[in-house]
């Protein structure tokens, strides 16, 4: 184990609170393993080690994140999470196999996937605009994170008015999806890019109303105006 890992479970282990480790379970409805520590604290943690691995080779920083990810605890996810997005000046475009990889074997509740994905993801798509592709590709996963990871990588830029047409694109490919925890994360994504295109999304909303699920409608809708609102949630076209 690296000394770093070492040092930042004990640090974790040593700010651990039985009652937010009993709390913490309320928020998901798969069964999660976390250490209990205020998210300020974890915070705190992952900056103070970031200022001692910053300056190692990009490979092993990532190798590093991936033996946090492998404890399972919600923490370690987190401190990927606020180490992989400081990385985004030194991306390159092979790097999305290893988020890939991370969703893939690593990720197993929507809190980590959220975490890595509203930035680090999102940042890499940014730089790399032709990987969206890529997050098409994993719409069609076995894996309702990889799945989710597609609509949710994109929040950010949608929320700032980017990838319009790419989020149509991912939301067509998810519409009809079962899971609620994909409807809800491309239900998100379209609500972000109703910030700035809200008569668009309101308009494919419309369009797609019939075959998208309750969830991801509501979702979708949530920050349009109230007479908007009420138009999508009724019955019928």
């Amino acid at each position: 184990m690296d000394p770093v890992v070492e040092a930042i479970r004990r640090e974790l282990a040593a700010h651990a609170d039985p009652d937010i480790r009993e709390n913490a379970q309320r928020f998901f409805k798969e069964e999660i393993r976390c250490y209990g520590t205020k998210t300020a604290t974890v915070t705190a943690i992952a900056k103070k080690y970031w200022k001692e691995v910053r300056l190692r080779e990009k490979q092993d920083i990532f190798a590093l994140c991936e033996e946090l990810y492998r404890s399972g605890m919600i923490e370690e996810a987190f401190i990927v999470s606020t180490w992989a997005p400081l990385l985004a000046d030194r991306y390159e475009p092979g790097d999305i196999t290893i988020f890939w990889h991370w969703i893939d074997i690593s990720i197993t509740n929507w809190a980590a996937c959220d975490g890595l994905c509203n930035h680090a993801v999102g940042d890499f798509m940014v730089r790399y605009p032709g990987q969206v592709e890529e997050l098409k590709r994993w719409t069609q996963s076995e894996n309702r994170w990889m799945r989710r990871a597609a609509a949710v990588s994109l929040v950010v830029p949608a929320r700032h008015g980017e990838f319009l047409a790419e989020a149509f694109d991912i939301a067509n490919l998810l519409l009809t999806d079962g899971d609620d925890l994909v409807q809800k994360g491309y239900g998100w994504l379209l609500k972000e890019a109703s910030r700035k295109h809200t008569d668009e999304v309101f308009s494919y909303v419309m369009a797609n109303k019939r075959a998208m699920p309750r969830t991801a409608l509501r979702y979708a809708i949530e920050l349009m105006p109230k007479e908007l609102r009420a138009e999508a949630m009724k019955k019928g076209r």
